[in-house]
């Protein structure tokens, strides 16, 4: 398979095309800064420049042909409302409609689980980004692509498990990038997994065995 990942050196993007090319996938890597070409070139991938903000979407387009599926896990990371309606936001948009016009109808996004971090007091900031990550999932939810979005929980940098609890819906709590990576390649690679929100944790179950299950109960 053929991986295009938007948001390739970040905590999950370059967990996912270590695993990825270690199966013998083909990942190319989109990085915006030059100072990432070394993260994605590491994690076995192959680096490409590419802007969310700048890019058209033809330009995004362009990278995007030939390949089989993209994982758009990029994000602003708290550099302002703005970054993060350019990016997170609008920028999705821009990368649903590109895989369109390239015809790379596998799409995965990765986006918040809606009850982050909700225990607290937060930023207009961070209620931006939360409203934010609403709006591109529905947006991708009203394209014709074969979507798949993951909400995953507050995210660990300690090593996985490898077992997670996964559902359309499950009570909030923490989840391992390992695991998160682990989970979207699996996912990857059941093209039955498709037009479903997955909400993920850390949990009992084997990521394979997680993936089974809501393959064999998707639409």
């Amino acid at each position: 398979m053929k991986v295009f990942q938007i948001g390739a050196a970040g905590g999950v993007g370059a967990r996912l095309a270590g695993l990825l090319t270690a199966r013998g996938d083909q990942v190319t890597g989109m990085h915006r800064g030059a100072d990432q070409a070394g993260t994605v070139r590491a994690s076995g991938a192959t680096p490409v420049t590419g802007d969310l903000v700048h890019d058209t979407v033809e330009e995004l387009a362009a990278k995007l042909a030939d390949h089989d599926a993209v994982v758009f896990s990029a994000g602003a990371h708290g550099t302002g409302m703005d970054k993060t309606s350019l990016i997170d936001g609008k920028g999705l948009e821009k990368a649903a409609d590109a895989a369109a016009l390239a015809g790379v109808s596998r799409f995965v996004l990765v986006s918040v689980f809606p009850d982050a971090l909700r225990d607290g007091g937060h930023s207009e900031g961070f209620e931006h980004y939360i409203r934010v990550k609403k709006t591109a999932d529905v947006y991708l939810t009203r394209t014709g692509l074969h979507w798949l979005i993951i909400r995953p929980g507050t995210l660990l940098d300690a090593p996985g498990t490898g077992r997670v609890t996964a559902g359309p819906a499950v009570e909030y709590g923490d989840v391992h990038r390992d695991d998160v990576a682990a989970f979207i390649g699996a996912a990857l690679h059941e093209p039955g997994l498709s037009r479903v929100i997955v909400e993920l944790t850390s949990g009992d179950t084997p990521v394979a065995d997680a993936v089974a299950a809501l393959t064999a109960t998707a639409p």
